[in-house]
């Protein structure tokens, strides 16, 4: 159950969100996967999940990352319109993954983006702006 209007704490977790997502290694880890981590294929996530991948940390991190903070508006501890207002990028690479996610979640973890899945298809914001960030990165992909 989430809450219905956004408050003070919702702005100050959000505010803490964008201080982590802003730490050195993170800031690496996220241009990495929304830079290089373009998956035509389920063999190309395949290659990425593998731990000896240059792109491995970095895809375990923004990912573990994301599912953190919409976790945090799955279960209602923020607002998630509120959240999204500011967060969407996390959906930039559930967008890249999600072709392959039924095949991923077979062979990794029957879990994996389940927070992401969430926010994309519960909350209105989140169904928008997923659709929206869908259709660009299906446009990148192409351009690849």
């Amino acid at each position: 159950m989430s809450k219905d209007r956004p408050d003070y704490y919702d702005a100050d977790l959000i505010l803490r969100l964008y201080d982590m997502r802003r730490e050195a290694v993170m800031r690496e880890s996220r241009n990495a996967i929304n830079g290089k981590f373009w998956p035509k294929s389920y063999e190309d996530i395949l290659a990425v999940a593998n731990p000896e991948h240059p792109l491995n940390a970095a895809f375990r991190q923004t990912s573990s990352y994301w599912e953190m903070v919409y976790g945090m508006a799955k279960n209602g501890i923020v607002n998630p319109e509120y959240l999204l207002e500011s967060n969407g990028e996390g959906m930039f690479l559930f967008a890249k993954v999600h072709p392959f996610l039924e095949q991923f979640r077979r062979d990794f973890s029957p879990l994996a983006f389940q927070n992401s899945e969430w926010i994309t298809t519960h909350v209105p914001t989140g169904q928008k702006y997923f659709e929206l960030i869908s259709a660009r990165v299906k446009k990148m992909l192409e351009g690849k």
